[in-house]
């Protein structure tokens, strides 16, 4: 058993990676799956058919190595976090479309929270109040869906992340399936609180969640349950680790320190900074999150800033606007010209999120003249995601107090080259890339490695992490602040579009 698996399901698609000890990639299969849009706000997903590219890319993954589901040590799950489903735990079905972390249908319930509720939550969770979270979805699904109210009167309705659902099915579903997630996913919920790490009986009345529908919460690394020997591995192998997608790419990137920091590009962007045992509550608009706890080690927990809408501004460029034909042509398109002519673009399609939390706004391209060109537009869109990300490390540098000279990355955009050089340039610091820059299911990987001594400890894990490829800064202090002015002037043109 040579070798540790890792599902990382995902907002767009779900893949299947196989790593050996040396971290080093030796198979992988990955397939994209429906995103179902049923009216403005509104972002769904059809569990069953997650549930079924997840069998589909680890029966593939398997075959691509040439390898047995007995050769793997263990399997990790990543997921994306936020995204909730209820089912059926009799049947196995899901009793209606997963609520996606984008959408933004809750926003009407929230604004009713009177303040003290408000605090209650954020004192609680270490979130702020927004339909991102999981908790405010959970509502909505039991007020909502016939189905789900029926079920949970007849004691058959279970719920949870997209990491309970995949776990569920794996170790058996309706036959024998274990109903659990991990502390990551359960701070993400709204629901949990981050002091006891346990279900909070206050926030379950607040949102009227019963207690009794969710799943028990574990550790990030530990023996869950064994899978299911008719499912896709064909043999029971211990399913060991579970991270929310954003904690396992701070693993992948070996951030398990305090003061270490990584950002993450994909279809939103998210950076975390670690800040060990300590749970530090923020006065800049960011989140209060748990990062990671391994077995019975003491809880490490971050501060984090949420982007909403990064790599998808890129796909929308693609998919809806039909300026680029593949993500890839943004990088030439964008380096052709000079700047950005004076473009700016806010992609705030669903509200922005951190360090602004206004679920009011709305996209914006403002600066527009006659010699404004589909390259100006592309520069923007990039611009715009070097942008967002410094507004969630400057406020990162407020709370902490520890000013920052490098950041990882990892994610799609990082192999946008030129991007990576605006990153730099933008923030005025050094931008790392790691050589396996799969760093989310990296992280699984490790997490469920760790659980059955596959790897000794996170120091032989950190000396596996290797750099790919640096950049510097190479403009000025003054062209910087002018740039990121125009930007700030951008945003506050997307606020209070939406009544």
């Amino acid at each position: 058993m040579s070798f540790i698996g890792s599902l990382d399901q995902g907002t767009s698609s779900t893949r299947f990676m196989i790593f050996d000890h040396s971290g080093k990639i030796v198979g992988q299969h990955q397939l994209e799956h429906r995103q179902i849009l049923p009216q403005a706000g509104w972002v769904e997903h059809d569990a069953n058919e997650i549930w079924q590219r997840v069998q589909e890319v680890i029966t593939g993954a398997l075959k691509n190595a040439n390898l047995l589901g007995s050769d793997l040590a263990a399997i990790g799950i990543t997921n994306q976090r936020e995204t909730t489903v209820f089912w059926d735990s009799n049947t196995g079905q899901a009793l209606s479309n997963a609520i996606v972390w984008q959408d933004t249908r809750t926003a009407e319930f929230l604004s009713t929270l009177s303040p003290k509720q408000c605090d209650l939550i954020r004192h609680r969770t270490g979130l702020t109040i927004a339909p991102y979270f999981s908790g405010s979805k959970l509502h909505w699904f039991i007020k909502n869906v016939p189905t789900i109210q029926q079920a949970i009167a007849e004691g058959n309705a279970i719920a949870g992340t997209i990491d309970s659902w995949v776990l569920w099915n794996l170790s058996g579903g309706a036959h024998g399936g274990v109903h659990l997630t991990d502390v990551t996913n359960a701070s993400r919920t709204l629901l949990m609180n981050i002091e006891t790490l346990n279900w909070d009986d206050d926030l379950l009345s607040l949102f009227g969640v019963p207690r009794t529908i969710l799943p028990e919460i574990r550790s990030s690394s530990e023996i869950y349950a064994m899978t299911d020997p008719a499912g896709p591995l064909g043999c029971a192998v211990p399913i060991a680790g579970i991270l929310g997608d954003q904690q396992a790419a701070m693993v992948g990137q070996v951030c398990f320190d305090r003061g270490e920091s990584k950002t993450t590009y994909g279809t939103g962007n998210f950076a975390l900074l670690n800040t060990g045992t300590e749970i530090v509550r923020s006065k800049n608009g960011l989140l209060t999150t748990v990062v990671f706890k391994f077995g019975d080690e003491p809880v490490h927990y971050a501060l984090e800033g949420s982007v909403a809408v990064t790599g998808s501004a890129i796909q929308w460029l693609r998919d809806q606007m039909g300026i680029i034909q593949s993500a890839a042509e943004t990088e030439n398109l964008a380096s052709s010209v000079e700047n950005n002519g004076g473009v700016y673009f806010v992609p705030a399609f669903s509200g922005l999120f951190a360090p602004y939390w206004r679920a009011d706004a709305r996209g914006v391209i403002v600066g527009l003249t006659r010699a404004a060109t589909k390259s100006h537009l592309a520069r923007a869109a990039l611009e715009a995601i070097c942008y967002q990300t410094r507004d969630i490390m400057d406020a990162m540098v407020a709370d902490s107090g520890v000013p920052m000279t490098e950041m990882r990355v990892d994610g799609g955009i990082t192999a946008n080259e030129f991007c990576m050089q605006m990153q730099a340039d933008v923030m005025g610091i050094q931008i790392t890339r790691p050589l396996v820059s799969e760093t989310t299911a990296l992280g699984a990987a490790y997490s469920a490695g760790l659980a059955v001594g596959f790897w000794k400890d996170k120091e032989e894990i950190r000396k596996q992490w290797q750099p790919s490829r640096q950049w510097k800064s190479t403009t000025t202090q003054e062209v910087r602040e002018v740039g990121y002015a125009q930007w700030k002037k951008a945003v506050e043109r997307s606020l209070n579009w939406v009544d």
